[in-house]
C-alpha cells in the first residue's frame, strides 16, 4: 500500500467486494484490514468459490482485471495468492507466521468439544437406532460442517490475539 492512499484503496476494495458477490460461482468474501497500531499495510481478501473452475474464471474476469487496474496506482507490488483448504483456512497466516501446532490443537479442541456435545444431545438421539456405520457417517458430517462453516470462524476470531500475538490488533 502506498502511504497516504489507504482510504482510496479501502473505498475501491469495498466497492469491488460488493460488486464481486454477484459473479457466478462466488460463495462469499471476507475483508481483512490492518489495524493502525499493527504497523502493517497489508490487506487480506478471503474468497470462497463453488469450484476451482469458478475460482479460475473469477480471477480472469473483466471485473477482477478492472479492479487490478484501478488499484495499481494505490499499491506497491503485486497481489499474493494462496489457496487454503479445510480447517487450515481458519489459521490464515503464512506458514512461517502460523500459530504453533499446540495452539491450533487447543483452538480446534475448543471447537470440537461443544459441537460434539451439542450434536450428541440433539442429533445423536435421533440417530441412536440407526445402523452404527450410517449413524457415524451422518453424525460426523454434521460435526465437520459445523466446525468448518460456523464454529472455527468464531473460535479463531475470538482467539485471534492469542493465536497470533504478532497480529493482536488486526481486525478479522
Amino acid at each position: 500500500m502506498k502511504p497516504g492512499r489507504e482510504r482510496d484503496f479501502e473505498r475501491e476494495l469495498l466497492a469491488f467486494a460488493q460488486r464481486s458477490l454477484v459473479e457466478s460461482g462466488t460463495r462469499g468474501v471476507h475483508l481483512i484490514y490492518p489495524s493502525s497500531s499493527s504497523g502493517s499495510n497489508e490487506y487480506g481478501i478471503l474468497r470462497t468459490f463453488v469450484s476451482e473452475s469458478d475460482r479460475t474464471a473469477f480471477y480472469q474476469s473483466p471485473l477482477y482485471c478492472e479492479w487490478l487496474t484501478a488499484i495499481k496506482p494505490l499499491v506497491d507490488g503485486e497481489p499474493e495468492y494462496r489457496q487454503l483448504h479445510g480447517l487450515e483456512a481458519w489459521f490464515r497466516n503464512p506458514p512461517s507466521d502460523s500459530p504453533p501446532l499446540w495452539k491450533m490443537a487447543i483452538a480446534t479442541y475448543l471447537g470440537v468439544v461443544p459441537v460434539i456435545m451439542f450434536l450428541a444431545l440433539t442429533l445423536g438421539r435421533l440417530l441412536q437406532n440407526w445402523n452404527f456405520v450410517l449413524n457415524n457417517i451422518v453424525f460426523n458430517a454434521f460435526v465437520v460442517a459445523l466446525l468448518t462453516w460456523v464454529v472455527m470462524p468464531l473460535i479463531t476470531m475470538a482467539l485471534h490475539g492469542w493465536l497470533n500475538p504478532k497480529y493482536e490488533n488486526t481486525i478479522i
